[in-house]
């Protein structure tokens, strides 16, 4: 397998969950709809999930950035830094993003921003201060991907279906709860054999459709790691730099004091200590990473 097939293949199972994902949340609103027999449910939680996520898409780096107590770097304070990642800016074609520090032992770093053009990457200082040149290479080279790939446009969107799923669940539950479909229901004259099966359905749904979108938010967010890091490799030409990198945040045993469950999937590596180590296939299912040993086989199964 070339690199350039592994990228791509990444790419097109993202593009199928997304697809399916979609599909997915238009049936279970349908669903909810025809049980409550009320399609402004679907209507007030699509407008409402839109609007939250297009106030996070505009301001979420400022408060990734504020959360983290990152600070802006240039040029003349942080010189090797500077100049790795204008480089590779140079050979991705991408402008060069603000850079951010994170004054903190634990070897970390992430990329947020809306588009190219408002990209930033941040990076702790154990990250500096623990990595030979051509392994900070390799991760910036994985953050620059992220942004190439737009990635954080493409969160965004399944932060949008997931909270559809969320609002949607926890609506019908509450409506069901305090009689709406009591209410509907003896109004139909206790319906029909369809209107029963649509309730159970409805209620099944309503239970177990937020897991399973949560589920497929993270298998996403993992299928964008497995591709910013072919796309990384590609960019340096080097995996073997990635590929150490990734062993060395791994194995380091310091906590990054930031890190929380909000952001923990914006990192290279999960900064929760444990939880991308030897799972189990269940386990993997929950994980916001890959876990690191499938990352590091993937990289040095590529050809570049």
């Amino acid at each position: 397998m070339t690199l350039y097939t592994d990228s791509d293949s990444n790419a097109r199972k993202t593009w199928i969950l997304m697809t399916i994902f979609f599909v997915a949340v238009i049936g279970i609103g349908w669903v909810f709809s025809q049980a409550l027999d009320s399609p402004a449910i679907l209507y007030i939680a699509v407008i409402f999930s839109i609007v939250s996520s297009f106030v996070s898409y505009w301001w979420s780096d400022k408060m990734v950035l504020a959360m983290s107590n990152a600070h802006e770097v240039d040029r003349d304070s942080a010189r090797e830094l500077y100049n790795v990642v204008e480089n590779l800016c140079i050979t991705a074609g991408l402008p060069v993003p603000k850079i951010y520090i994170i004054d903190d032992p634990a070897p970390n770093a992430f990329s947020t921003g809306r588009d190219k053009k408002h990209a930033v990457v941040a990076i702790t200082t154990g990250l500096l201060n623990k990595l030979e040149k051509v392994e900070l290479e390799g991760v910036m080279a994985h953050e620059l991907s992220h942004i190439g790939n737009r990635d954080i446009l493409l969160s965004t969107v399944v932060t949008v279906l997931v909270g559809v799923v969320v609002l949607l669940a926890d609506w019908f539950l509450r409506i069901s709860f305090w009689g709406g479909v009591g209410g509907r229901r003896r109004r139909d004259d206790n319906g029909g054999q369809i209107q029963v099966i649509i309730l159970i359905i409805a209620i099944i749904l309503a239970i177990l459709a937020p897991i399973f979108a949560a589920l497929m938010q993270l298998a996403i967010s993992r299928k964008r790691e497995f591709k910013a890091d072919a796309d990384g490799a590609l960019l340096t030409r080097f995996p073997e730099g990635l590929i150490r990198a990734l062993e060395k945040i791994d194995a380091d045993p310091n906590k990054l004091q930031a890190a929380n469950r909000a952001t923990a999937h914006m990192y290279i590596i999960s900064p929760l200590k444990g939880e991308d180590g030897k799972v189990g296939f269940f386990s993997k299912l929950f994980l916001t990473h890959p876990p690191t040993i499938d990352r590091i086989n993937a990289l040095r199964g590529l050809k570049v």
